[in-house]
């Protein structure tokens, strides 16, 4: 993943905690995102930025329905990037929702992948946004970003020699590896793995899906895809 400046920080507006638990545990996966606040009203996420002793936001990830009103309306109205995340598949939500300043409009059911890919697509959209002046090369391949989840075909081939010894593990492993078993078998740290992980999974090399234990946060299990 490119560097970025600074942590993304995202608020999560969704009322079925289950769907909002998934959805933080995908952006914590992946390097330089936090999850700034959770909430799962429109009022909430008004007050989220509305606190002045609140974190700051520069991204929310929007349910269009919700308790009190539709996340679709809070697009114009909040000081940040937004991701669309919802059921709704009518092209007038989906039109309405970019019109209003959408950067993505994702239809649930998705894959975890999918919100990966466009979160590290994001990532490298406020890479090259980053400079004061950009020509309309670097303007095209920001929103190619954004619009597929990448960082466009000349960045996505570049695969480190760490990330090829990483994609060899998974030949062959059909159940898919855990972050810490990929740090063990490579001989590097877990947060270095994660690091290779997240970029591997933006690049459309990897996919990435969530384990559930009995008690505490989901584990992330990474798999080849058809690319890899």
């Amino acid at each position: 993943m490119p560097e970025i400046p600074g942590d993304v920080k995202v608020l999560i507006v969704e009322d079925d905690f289950r769907v909002a638990r998934l959805h933080a545990a995908i952006v914590e996966a992946l390097r330089g995102f936090h999850v700034a606040a959770q909430v799962g009203t429109v009022a909430d996420a008004r007050a989220a930025f509305a606190a002045s002793d609140g974190p700051r936001i520069d991204l929310a990830l929007l349910d269009v329905y919700l308790p009190d009103g539709s996340g679709i309306d809070l697009v114009r109205e909040l000081p940040c990037d937004t991701f669309v995340l919802g059921a709704e598949s009518g092209g007038d939500a989906v039109r309405l929702a970019t019109r209003s300043g959408a950067l993505t409009y994702l239809i649930k059911p998705f894959d975890d992948t999918e919100l990966a890919r466009r979160l590290a697509g994001y990532a490298r959209y406020r890479h090259l946004l980053t400079d004061g002046d950009v020509d309309q090369r670097r303007v095209d391949e920001a929103l190619a970003a954004i619009r597929f989840g990448s960082g466009g075909a000349a960045r996505e081939a570049t695969v480190s020699p760490t990330e090829e010894r990483i994609l060899a593990l998974f030949t062959g492993a059909e159940r898919g590896l855990f972050a810490d078993e990929v740090s063990e078998r490579i001989g590097i740290a877990p947060p270095t793995a994660r690091r290779h992980l997240a970029h591997l999974v933006g690049s459309g090399r990897l996919r990435m899906t969530l384990q559930y234990g009995g008690t505490g946060r989901p584990r992330q299990k990474y798999h080849l895809t058809d690319r890899g």
